[in-house]
């Protein structure tokens, strides 16, 4: 497989991940039970008169986490 083919596939690897979670968190948006997410304590919100700065840093950490493990419990399920 040449070096083209194997960057190809990577980003159409990614590309259907970012459409998956793309829809999951449109989903979630539509969802009571999932209105936390997004708005947990630390995450900064910072609002003026003509402008809005959102800076999910508590958000981030939690689905770090999640993704980390569950990325390496499909790799441990592939060895």
């Amino acid at each position: 497989m040449t070096g083209l083919e194997q960057i190809g596939r990577w980003l159409i690897t990614f590309g259907v991940f970012l459409i998956i979670f793309g829809t999951l968190f449109w989903l979630a948006g539509r969802f009571s039970w999932l209105s936390w997410f997004g708005r947990l304590p630390g995450d900064i919100e910072i609002r003026g008169k003509n402008y809005a700065v959102y800076i999910p840093i508590v958000t981030s950490i939690v689905l770090s986490l999640i993704l980390t493990l569950l990325l390496n419990f499909i790799f441990w399920l592939k060895r």
